[in-house]
C-alpha cells in the first residue's frame, strides 16, 4: 500500500500500525524529509510525533533496514541509507 508522507495512523486500519509507520516514513524519505546518510528522529521523537509505543516505532525501522531504506549504528542512532551527493555533505 502507498503512503502519504503527511499521513496518521489509522488505528483500525487492516495493516497494523507498524506498517503504517514503516510506510510513512518511506514516503518522507522519498520526498526529501531525510537525506541519505543523515540520522532519523530518535525512537522515542517518532513515537510522540505518531503516537505509537518505542516497540512498534523499533518494528518499523527494523522493516525499513531489512528492506536496505535505513540502517543503523549502534549506539549512534538510525540512518537513511544511500549516498549523500555533494551538495547534501555541505
Amino acid at each position: 500500500m502507498e503512503y502519504s508522507p503527511d499521513e496518521k495512523i489509522v488505528r483500525d486500519a487492516p495493516e497494523p500500525p507498524f506498517e503504517q509507520l514503516a510506510g510513512i516514513l518511506r514516503a518522507r524519505i522519498a520526498r526529501g524529509d531525510w537525506k541519505p546518510r543523515r540520522p532519523l528522529p530518535s525512537e522515542s521523537r517518532l513515537g510522540e510525533e505518531y503516537e505509537l509505543s518505542r516497540p512498534t516505532v523499533r518494528r518499523s525501522i527494523a522493516a525499513l533496514v531489512a528492506d536496505g531504506v535505513l540502517f543503523v549504528v549502534p549506539q549512534r542512532g538510525t540512518y537513511v541509507a544511500g549516498e549523500a551527493t555533494e551538495a547534501e555533505r555541505d
